[in-house]
């Protein structure tokens, strides 16, 4: 049978493990299970930052400042197209 994880090994001063299999324990996970989560979290922040920084470049290129730009963008565009 294959496996569909792979196992990897890590080192952690004693205290800092200490605190993670006390978390763990408290919600009922496994120090695997904790660890994938975290893994998963620290992804989806980072994904947020990289479509954060995207988005500032293209705000910057529009000229756009303030959430008062974003509005007036907004209303412009939308009146176009209800003109158009």
């Amino acid at each position: 049978m294959l496996r569909t994880t792979k196992l990897i090994t890590i080192s952690l001063p004693p205290e800092l493990l200490k605190k993670i299999e006390k978390l763990a324990r408290k919600e009922n996970r496994t120090r695997s299970e904790f660890f994938r989560e975290t893994v998963r979290q620290y992804l989806a922040k980072e994904e947020w930052r990289e479509l954060n920084r995207y988005a500032r470049s293209v705000a910057d290129k529009a000229g756009i400042k303030t959430e008062e730009d974003v509005d007036r963008l907004v209303n412009e565009s939308r009146s176009g197209q209800s003109n158009g």
